[in-house]
């Protein structure tokens, strides 16, 4: 029997382990030998930013939620390390799953290889080479320690191979998080409410923003808005707020016609907005990949990403935070002047199948 132990902490974490898990309990069906405990660390807590999820996308209920959220970076990442030790301890599995780049991410690897456990991270590999960004500073000590890695690009190949990492160790299989999305196109969800009802198909914008380098500047932040508010010849733009943001916003008495603040929104309703939009204006990087596969256009508000193939093959550019940059682009995304999704590598819906494939042969003998 392998056993297996998938962390999972933030809003994305959701979206990239419902496929490997779908994948498991399909061949548990089967009769074949393999088990999983699903672990929350409680980093995201929100009902928005992550209950929602389990219903949404047909996971289990975890099998125990460590209650990690709230603190600083530091203080989440001890209380993650000390409960997810203990919950190691009382269940120990052959393999630790994490995925993506959050402090659930980097706090289980570091618990499970101090026990000795095997940890597998899916998305490995990836850089953006900005070590401002803490999730940056996540990737590269959890790959450090990672024993395989699941990539999402060569891009991503390239970088583990020139840290040094042998190729028996990096498993090329492609993107959970598009395996979500592609199994869920036919199942997006309009928002209801007054903002939404009105909405015409490609007539708005979408945007999200939560980097700290764009939100906890206030004049930074005001600037970016008013650019963007501005410059979309008046087209509705829904902006569903982060937590974080929101509670920036609060005193700021931002107030464009056009600018509708919205509570976040769950996974099939945000990606139904994202699908019909005319364009997305963000800082996130997953949304980048989302966007892309659906062709829609998208300008991301960082100087560097750690996921190239989406500005390469997809349809993102990379644009900064320059008023003048942005207002350059909004103009050509207003105009139709966009580049097309030309498909990534392996971003094809099988990518937990392959994940699983590998594991099995792997642990096959436990």
């Amino acid at each position: 029997m392998i056993k297996i132990t998938i962390v999972a902490g933030a809003r994305p974490n959701f979206v990239k382990i419902a496929p490997l898990i779908h994948q498991i309990e399909s061949r548990k069906s089967e009769g074949r030998e393999l088990d999983f405990r699903l672990v929350h660390t409680g980093q995201h807590y929100d009902q928005k930013m992550s209950g929602d999820f389990f219903d949404q996308l047909t996971i289990p209920l975890p099998d125990v939620n460590l209650g990690g959220g709230g603190g600083t970076q530091a203080e989440q990442t001890a209380s993650i390390m000390i409960a997810f030790e203990k919950e190691l301890l009382d269940n120990r599995p052959d393999l630790v799953i994490v995925v993506g780049d959050v402090t659930s991410t980097l706090a289980c690897s570091i618990a499970a290889k101090k026990l000795q456990i095997d940890v597998a991270h899916v998305e490995g590999g990836i850089r953006s080479g900005d070590l401002t960004m803490p999730e940056e500073i996540n990737r590269m000590v959890t790959d450090s320690i990672t024993d395989h890695f699941f990539t999402t690009s060569e891009i991503a190949n390239t970088n583990l191979r020139n840290a040094g990492v042998s190729e028996d160790r990096i498993h090329f299989v492609g993107n959970t998080m598009i395996d979500t999305l592609l199994a869920n196109q036919d199942r997006l969800i309009r928002p209801t409410g007054d903002i939404y009802d009105s909405l015409d198909s490609q007539r708005y914008l979408v945007m999200t923003m939560h980097r700290p380098a764009n939100v906890d500047e206030g004049s930074r932040l005001k600037e970016l808005i008013h650019t963007i508010a501005s410059g979309v010849d008046n087209l509705p733009i829904i902006f569903p707020v982060h937590p974080r943001t929101a509670k920036i916003l609060e005193n700021m008495g931002i107030d464009y016609p056009n600018l509708y603040f919205s509570a976040p929104l769950s996974y099939l309703e945000f990606n139904y907005l994202v699908k019909y939009a005319k364009g997305v204006v963000t800082d996130s990087g997953g949304i980048t990949e989302e966007a892309s596969v659906m062709n829609v256009p998208c300008i991301t508000l960082r100087d560097t990403t750690e996921r190239a193939e989406t500005i390469h093959l997809g349809t993102n550019e990379l644009i900064g935070t320059d008023p003048d940059a942005v207002a350059a682009a909004l103009e050509r995304m207003m105009t139709g002047n966009w580049k097309q999704y030309k498909g990534i590598p392996l971003w094809d819906g099988g990518t937990s199948r392959r994940i699983i494939d590998v594991i099995e042969k792997l642990y096959e003998s436990n």
